[in-house]
């Protein structure tokens, strides 16, 4: 009897045993991510601040992945073009550094454009804000920000100004501030802020919103001049401007702000791992020196945290688009 007994017992372990290898080979297995290198696609050229920030970010973000991290330039639409690619990616290894209006009221501008900021990217981290500096060639009239205002309201549509492109917050921030000052200079689109502060150099605009990096490097060559920032009250970024409240624009406030986005067929998974790693390298000492450096506040929000800004941006940048009647055929 005893041995009978051992005799199944060893059966019924060998049965699980088995079993259990049954089990295991029909288990699906977790491949490991990444597999292969992170592709960060950005909207404007080479040397453009969204470009300075994804290559500031992809040599940490490679060692923290163990992946090569490449940056590609997909320039055109305001940075839509490179939107639309990455929200219809689906190699789980694109994702993207935009801009306010590639995730905020693109579609608003545009109801044909063929992605939906809203439903075809999932939101990643905030990286770094700034405000803008209203800023003209070194020539323009005014001794101070006042005085040129009066010259500008007084040279009503015979001036221009330049963005890097349609519906850009450039571009929606020059409209709004145009009502505001009461201002009538037209637009003119550039593929990017570089080119904008070279066509006013030139002495082919009249006035610009640029990034405070962009516009104090020309400023402190004697370049170009600055009138005042988009805010309430100074920069840190550039603490020497007075802000556009100063000259008697009350009430302007407008950032810029550069995130990271990922296409809605990444996985959960790995968003969430860059989420958090975007945001650590976001706010790590080496990084908020450098970002500040290229004109930016650090943020380096959570995914939740972009998500609030993609919506209450897109009410801000939708009621400019609706009271000036702004659309993008």
């Amino acid at each position: 009897m005893q041995r009978r007994a051992l005799t199944l017992a060893t059966l019924s372990i060998a049965a699980c045993a088995l079993s259990t290898g049954a089990m295991a080979q029909k288990a699906p297995q977790t491949a490991a991510w990444p597999s292969k290198p992170l592709r960060i696609i950005v909207g404007f050229p080479g040397g453009s601040s969204p470009d300075l920030t994804a290559r500031a970010f992809a040599e940490p973000l490679s060692k923290a992945l163990g992946q090569p991290v490449i940056v590609e330039n997909k320039v055109g639409a305001a940075g839509n073009i490179a939107a639309d690619y990455v929200a219809k990616a689906t190699d789980n290894h694109t994702i993207g550094l935009m801009i306010n209006g590639n995730m905020t009221i693109a579609k608003l501008l545009n109801p044909k454009l063929s992605y939906d900021p809203l439903k075809d990217l999932q939101p990643l981290s905030l990286l770094g804000v700034s405000p803008l500096v209203l800023t003209a060639p070194a020539n323009a009239p005014g001794n101070n920000a006042s005085e040129f205002l009066q010259a500008a309201r007084a040279a009503g549509d015979r001036w221009n100004y330049g963005t890097p492109g349609m519906g850009t917050v450039g571009h929606l921030g020059m409209e709004l501030f145009k009502s505001q000052a009461k201002m009538a200079p037209v637009h003119v689109p550039y593929p990017g802020y570089p080119q904008v502060a070279t066509a006013m150099i030139a002495g082919d605009l009249h006035l610009s919103l640029l990034p405070p990096a962009l516009a104090n490097a020309q400023i402190k060559a004697g370049k170009l001049k600055a009138i005042g920032v988009t805010a309430s009250v100074r920069s840190p970024l550039a603490p020497e401007i007075p802000s556009l409240s100063e000259a008697g624009v009350k009430n302007f406030n407008l950032e810029i702000w550069n995130a990271v986005a990922a296409p809605n067929s990444l996985p959960p998974a790995a968003a969430a791992q860059l989420a958090r790693l975007f945001s650590e390298i976001a706010r790590s000492p080496e990084m908020r020196q450098k970002m500040f450096q290229q004109g930016w506040t650090v943020v380096g929000t959570t995914a939740e945290g972009l998500r609030l800004r993609v919506k209450s941006d897109t009410a801000l940048l939708g009621g400019i688009i609706a009271s000036q009647g702004i659309k993008i055929d």
